[in-house]
């Protein structure tokens, strides 16, 4: 047996084609659960879900909490089976996307972590400078497309397809209800502060290339403006995570790295270099990395402030 656990909040969008794509799904060896926990959504989500109790091996639960992270933790406890497959709302698994899981849980008993593939689902096609100057990952949480069966980097699991061995959460290890999405200004990097700090206590990962699903990137999230502010979110993540493997501290300015405020003044003179000769990759490149570096001096300056300074770390069964 396994448990599939995936959290929604306003997912009313994608659930119906996501939920549908689920009854195609090739049951693996010992069977499989789904496990559905609404995020307090304030359109029909819950509805949705409710909906395919009859057609899928479903068990719907609530978390008024905001925060994906305060969902999954309330699903780890409704697991069944050895293991735990995590994704999302808005993911779509191939057919055999669980049996490739279990088979590679099955052959890697060493393995704790194991990351499958992410490829994008686009709602429309999408512009060619984006594919081009675009960090994939980090924006789409799209895997690289070489990866190949094996030991793998914790910060290359992704939370649209990872799994979990269930005796993992049982030793009371959960999701910090510190980072990852809650609301629409966040730091990055639930799955990834969680699969590193495995990785601390000596859990290691494994690829699985074998496991895909599809990830649907929306027309919006195209948009230049979309992106370069998840560029924020993302130097946010970055360090909150930092601040929760309490890495070593630098000479600061209010709470602010001095580094990073070098570092932007770099950025600002490269900026202007790409206006100045009109070249349209060094513009976006060097917005981004001014956008992440904006992230990380707003992330150090709320840890100051004492919004984010606590870990809060779940490493106990609440």
């Amino acid at each position: 047996m396994l448990t599939v656990i995936f959290a929604t909040r306003n997912g009313a969008r994608t659930l119906p084609a996501v939920l549908t794509s689920y009854l195609d799904l090739e049951s693996p060896r010992g069977g499989w659960k789904l496990v559905v926990v609404d995020n307090a959504s304030t359109d029909n989500s819950r509805e949705i879900v409710a909906s395919f109790r009859d057609r899928l091996p479903l068990t719907s639960l609530s978390e008024e909490k905001p925060g994906k992270n305060a969902a999954l933790n309330t699903a780890t406890s409704h697991a069944e089976g050895d293991l735990v497959v995590l994704t999302d709302d808005d993911v779509f698994p191939r057919a055999d996307w669980l049996v490739q899981m279990r088979r590679a849980a099955d052959a890697q008993p060493r393995y704790s972590v194991f990351g499958g593939v992410v490829v994008p689902r686009w709602e429309v096609p999408p512009p060619d400078w984006m594919l081009e100057w675009v960090p994939l990952g980090p924006v789409f949480t799209l895997t690289p497309p070489s990866l190949p069966d094996g030991p793998m980097d914790p910060n290359l699991v992704f939370g649209p397809n990872m799994a979990v061995r269930t005796s993992v959460f049982q030793e009371g290890l959960l999701f910090d209800t510190t980072i990852g999405p809650r609301g629409s200004n966040y730091a990055m990097g639930s799955e990834t502060e969680f699969v590193r700090r495995l990785a601390s206590r000596g859990y290691t990962a494994w690829h699985a290339s074998g496991a895909q699903v599809e990830h649907f990137i929306r027309d919006f999230q195209m948009d230049r403006s979309w992106i370069l502010r998840r560029a924020i979110r993302f130097g946010r993540g970055s360090h909150r995570m930092r601040v929760i493997e309490g890495q070593q501290a630098f000479p600061a300015w209010f709470g602010v790295p001095r580094y990073l405020i070098r570092e932007l003044l770099r950025q600002v003179t490269l900026l202007a270099k790409g206006i100045l000769t009109f070249r349209g990759e060094a513009i976006f490149r060097a917005q981004w990395d001014l956008n992440v570096l904006r992230g990380q001096i707003t992330e150090a300056y709320y840890a100051r402030a004492g919004a984010g300074a606590s870990s809060g770390r779940a490493d106990a069964t609440p």
